[in-house]
């Protein structure tokens, strides 16, 4: 019987984030996905951005999290040989005068000096956004084109026989003393990293998730050459010369990955306010992001179980969420170190009622 470390399940960017670091460990995985199902990551914008919502509010761990997220795309950028990861710079134009004095006075404070430039632009004057009273710059943003990251990381690992296209159900685990057995492989653990699919599975649907869908549309802008990222209630994403992404909505109700017309009618209304440009709708899409109630991601080891575990449940902040709790998650496995107790899934272990199931 062919035997494994670990057994990754889902290669969104959960998965390939735990899929490198355990590699970077010579660590043997197997990463299972199924390219059936469809999946939040490839939809997403891959925006990052440190200081969040209409009031600032600094990223939870920016401090953190941001330096360790550079870090880890560069280093694999390096090694495949290819581009991912874009810093760009985040204008926020000012909505009202309220506005510009609230966000001038919260650029003063320490904590987000490293992240806010309050210098004047050009932006008043610009024939391509509405921004008369001016607006603040966001520094340490940017974007990471996902669907190139996973599409070459999974060509990477296939090579190494590492991963497999396959459909997964927890009726198919065998959990014994010696390890667990899927499809007649042996691994030493399994890591949950299904995204959205984990609530429909025995192990992990006592979490409390809070999914959310969100839409995004493509637009061809012409004449449109800003080389930054504007948000104003929605974002505007260069992308391709002339093209732009635009997002996102968020939505509790109507969970599945179909577009809507209401979508589509709301973030072409911000649009036409925020641009001076005329632009054309060609794309949108939707997706469902795994979100939980406290906002926070779910890593740990199971209560009943000690070899499977699980990195979920990241949200709208993936892109700088899972690099740096999958190499939490890695020393877990590797040295017992403790999570950080706000994602630990062990704060939740109150509401699990299934011993011996799965």
């Amino acid at each position: 019987m062919q035997t494994f470390d670990y057994l990754i399940v889902g290669q969104g960017i959960a998965g390939t984030s735990v899929a490198w670091h355990l590699h970077w460990a010579n660590k043997k995985i197997l990463i299972i996905d199924d390219p059936q199902l469809p999946c939040s990551t490839r939809v997403a914008a891959g925006i990052f951005n440190p200081v969040t919502g209409r009031k600032l509010v600094k990223t939870w761990l920016a401090d953190e999290l941001f330096p360790y997220a550079k870090s880890f795309y560069q280093r694999i950028e390096r090694s495949l040989e290819t581009t991912f990861y874009h810093p760009m710079e985040m204008y926020r134009p000012f909505r009202n005068e309220a506005e510009k004095e609230r966000y001038l006075s919260l650029a003063k404070e320490e904590s987000h000096q490293p992240y806010i430039s309050t210098a004047q632009t050009d932006y008043p004057s610009s024939e391509l956004i509405h921004a008369p009273l001016d607006g603040i710059t966001i520094k340490q943003a940017g974007w990471v084109d996902l669907p190139n990251f996973l599409d070459q990381s999974r060509n990477y690992f296939e090579k190494l026989g590492s991963y497999l296209p396959a459909h997964f159900s927890t009726q198919d685990l065998t959990v014994a003393d010696d390890g667990v057995l899927w499809q007649n492989l042996r691994f030493g653990a399994v890591i949950n990293c299904m995204g959205v699919g984990a609530e429909q599975e025995k192990l992990f649907n006592w979490l409390p998730f809070n999914p959310v869908k969100g839409q995004i549309i493509d637009c061809f802008m012409p004449g449109y050459d800003l080389n930054t990222i504007v948000n104003q209630g929605i974002f505007i994403l260069p992308q391709s010369e002339e093209m732009v992404r635009v997002g996102a909505t968020y939505s509790w109700h109507d969970l599945d990955w179909n577009t809507s017309q209401e979508g589509r009618a709301y973030l072409d209304d911000k649009l036409r306010k925020l641009v001076k440009r005329p632009y054309k709708i060609i794309a949108q899409q939707a997706g469902i992001r795994p979100s939980s109630k406290d906002r926070r991601p779910f890593v740990g080891r199971h209560p009943q179980h000690e070899r499977i575990y699980i990195l979920n449940g990241l949200g709208t902040k993936g892109v700088t969420l899972a690099p740096y709790f999958a190499g939490q998650l890695t020393k877990m496995l590797l040295f017992d170190e403790e999570l950080h107790p706000d994602v630990n899934i062990n704060r939740y272990f109150s509401l699990y009622s299934n011993p011996g199931s799965m």
